[in-house]
């Protein structure tokens, strides 16, 4: 008999895929769900109750922009009643203090504020939205006042890296405790604009070499998380902590997923929150087992003693890569599609900085 997984310590709702920003690395599937299809709120308070009896203790409430929608208020309430700590990721833009106060109210515990670059105009340029840049600082001075933990999150690029250290620097005057430094991941709208994101080596290097610095002068005052491209590595992370290990995340529209790339997987059958317990999925779906532990692994993964420090890497990126999720993830040094990495990064370096931006519709390229 195979042995329970133990719970999951995380969970991320995504509520809406309707979102202001057009970021081009959104980790929104490039099929997006519309209004109509998302989960109401009762049904995600059962989501939340069923989490905690599962083991769940933070909540991620995500999206597109989880503001959104209209009642997310009686959603963050759901989660505080459930007895989970909920972080709210946004991009701030349609939020006021007026609004922050309504779910700080309802029992919102925790901010998470993105922001696409420390410059105005690049910034804009990024989220493809005019003026955003400008509402995020006015809501970080919301959530500051409100007395609510603040972490700022920069999602970093070949487009952005140069400012990382600005990109500090406001975290500092901005007032958060804890800064993710998180390199693109290339799936879904990312690696539709991999050669206008990825970063060279020189840009990586220089940017490691500010975070360990930035480290030093401000512990103490400020966390920095540092998330790394696989495209430069040697060997594969294990990505959210390995396949149905220790997170589980719900698509707007109910489904199940390992992690909240999955759902671009060909050949698997995402349970419906709708339709099955959140305790059942994690325990008994075929979807979040077939990769789980190390029965799957082919080789050089199953006879690697980093087998079960890195779950094999990213299925996502295998099949992103591959076009077969169960192979060896090609940011590992000893799989045979290694060179495919190599081969992104030379293409990258030669190629332009138009962007593919995120739409609800059909996608529109913008001019730099």
């Amino acid at each position: 008999m195979t042995a329970a997984p133990p719970p999951p310590l995380g969970l991320l709702a995504e509520l809406t895929h309707r979102c202001p920003l057009r970021c081009p690395y959104c980790s929104n599937p490039t099929e997006l769900s519309r209004a109509s299809a998302e989960l109401d709120a009762a049904t995600w308070g059962r989501v939340f109750r069923e989490a905690a009896a599962l083991g769940v203790l933070q909540l991620h409430l995500s999206g597109g922009e989880p503001a959104a929608r209209r009642d997310l208020p009686e959603i963050v309430a759901h989660a505080a009643a459930a007895g989970l700590y909920s972080n709210l990721i946004t991009s701030g833009v349609l939020l006021d203090a007026e609004r922050l106060s309504t779910l700080t109210k309802a029992g919102l515990d925790h901010v998470q504020l993105s922001v696409q670059d420390a410059e105005e105009t690049s910034a804009d340029r990024i989220g493809g939205m005019r003026g955003g840049h400008a509402r995020k600082l006015r809501f970080a001075e919301h959530v500051h006042a409100a007395g609510l933990p603040l972490t700022l999150n920069a999602v970093v690029h070949r487009q952005n890296l140069d400012r990382l250290p600005d990109l500090i620097e406001l975290a500092l005057t901005l007032g958060a405790a804890r800064l993710e430094i998180a390199h693109v991941q290339y799936y879904g709208w990312a690696l539709r604009n991999r050669d206008a994101l990825l970063p060279s080596r020189v840009q990586l290097d220089a940017a490691t070499q500010t975070v360990t610095a930035a480290r030093a002068a401000h512990q103490g005052r400020l966390v920095i998380d540092y998330v790394v491209p696989d495209y430069h590595a040697k060997r594969p992370k294990a990505c959210m902590g390995g396949w149905g290990r220790s997170f589980i995340a719900v698509s707007p529209a109910g489904r199940a997923l390992p992690c909240h790339a999955a759902g671009s997987l060909p050949g698997f059958d995402f349970p419906d929150v709708r339709n099955a317990s959140l305790a059942e999925i994690w325990n008994h779906s075929e979807a979040f087992q077939r990769f789980r532990g190390t029965g799957w692994m082919p080789e050089p993964c199953r006879g690697c003693d980093r087998r079960e420090q890195d779950w094999g890497g990213c299925r996502c990126q295998a099949f992103a890569l591959t076009g077969d999720a169960a192979s060896t993830d090609p940011a590992c040094a000893l799989s045979p599609h290694h060179h495919l990495l190599d081969l992104a990064v030379q293409e990258a370096a030669v190629a332009g900085t138009d962007f593919i931006y995120r739409e609800m519709k059909r996608p529109s390229i913008a001019e730099a």
